[in-house]
């Protein structure tokens, strides 16, 4: 998303880091930030909630971090890289003619580099699935007791940050910003994300249409009528007239009857000019 550089000196951009809710189909947490902070950096900003499920991209790659989550009690889905090494302590049985690989429990590296201890050393586990594209995905998580189906599908829900980014980007056009100070970026989303969570709300109380996409396009298309919601796939009543109100007729007939009645004003003052 451009912005201007007295936002990110030298950096066109701006990140929104934002916590979201698939349940809930909602944005719980906002963090605006310069397009070169690390997405990492951001998020050991954020609040963490106790007990929650996170789900998480490669770019949140932190083991201190996740550490962090785990003593915390909730749950880490994520993906591990291609390189990371993984020592099995136990293997597990997977459904026959599924996507899950394997299951295995485990432990990542005792050691990092420069000889430190990595913090997340309890036991945790690796689920490895074969995508739509033939791509085999190595899923992490902490979760011990969950099936390897819940997990692969948990990790799959991730992409609902990715649909809500597209039609906020989309639908409310904030691909491009009106200021270039970093006061008016974060305005901008702000309203951005409040104009979101209003046409949620207003979708779910009135379901006039099926999808939040064409609902949004309905209001947007009928923002300077006034009308209910739940009316707006109505075709409107014209309003009744008042007697004592003063019509102006535009209709063709209205229209030839007034050209003939100037057609005779001109004619009599030419017969009195002559």
């Amino acid at each position: 998303m451009a912005i201007g550089r007295r936002f990110s000196a030298g950096v066109c951009g701006a990140k929104a880091h934002i916590i979201y809710d698939p349940d809930a189909n909602q944005p719980l947490y906002l963090h605006v930030t310069a397009a070169n902070v690390n997405d990492i950096t951001a998020a050991k900003e954020m609040p963490i909630e106790a007990g929650a499920t996170y789900v998480f991209d490669l770019g949140y790659y932190d083991y201190g971090w996740w550490a962090t989550l785990h003593r915390a009690g909730c749950r880490i889905v994520t993906r591990l890289k291609g390189n990371t090494p993984f020592t099995v302590i136990e293997e597990r049985a997977v459904p026959a003619q599924s996507s899950i690989l394997s299951d295995r429990i485990g432990h990542l590296p005792q050691r990092l580099a420069a000889s430190r201890n990595n913090p997340m050393s309890e036991r945790v586990r690796e689920v490895q699935v074969e995508i739509e594209t033939g791509k085999v995905l190595r899923i992490f998580t902490n979760d011990l007791t969950a099936s390897a189906e819940e997990i692969a599908a948990l990790y799959k829900r991730r992409w609902a940050i990715e649909l809500f980014f597209r039609w906020v980007k989309q639908i409310l056009k904030i691909n491009h910003f009106l200021g270039t100070s970093e006061n008016a970026v974060r305005i901008q989303i702000t309203i951005a994300l409040i104009a979101f969570l209003l046409l949620r709300l207003a979708h779910d109380a009135n379901k006039i249409v099926k999808s939040p996409l064409v609902f949004a396009r309905l209001i947007r298309a009928n923002l300077m009528h006034r009308r209910s919601i739940a009316l707006l796939l109505d075709t409107p009543l014209r309003p009744k007239r008042e007697q004592q109100q003063i019509i102006f007729e535009f209709e063709p007939s209205a229209t030839r009857a007034a050209q003939r009645r100037r057609a005779s004003r001109a004619r009599a003052l030419i017969e009195m000019a002559a």
